[in-house]
């Protein structure tokens, strides 16, 4: 990838906090086309939990320079990976690191 994407991890309070969250963490991105409130909902998960939050998809939930959701649904398979960069009040912000499908959970 030549530039970097960056992403917001948002909803954390709806399954298991941002507690455990921590620098250089993996989490993958699985689209989540069924989702009801946004046909471009992609969930967040983490191996051995399971379900952790959303990436942000409005222009009030990204953080700085993040791409919304809706920015990154075209340019991932169904599934990627990312790796978690700062915890913030608002949310974890994160680097798209492997934009395939190359890690199951």
């Amino acid at each position: 990838m030549a530039d970097k994407i960056y992403f917001t991890i948002t909803g954390t309070g709806f399954f298991e906090g941002d507690e455990f969250f921590e620098k250089d963490m993996e989490v993958l991105l699985e689209k989540e086309p069924d989702n009801k409130y946004d046909h471009e909902a992609i969930l967040v998960k983490m191996p051995g939990i399971g379900k952790v939050g959303h990436v942000a998809n409005s222009c009030s939930t990204v953080i700085g320079e993040s791409y919304s959701a809706g920015r990154i649904y075209d340019k991932i398979g169904d599934t990627a990976v990312g790796k978690v960069l700062y915890k913030m009040p608002r949310g974890i912000l994160c680097e798209l690191v492997k934009p395939v499908d190359e890690i199951k959970f």
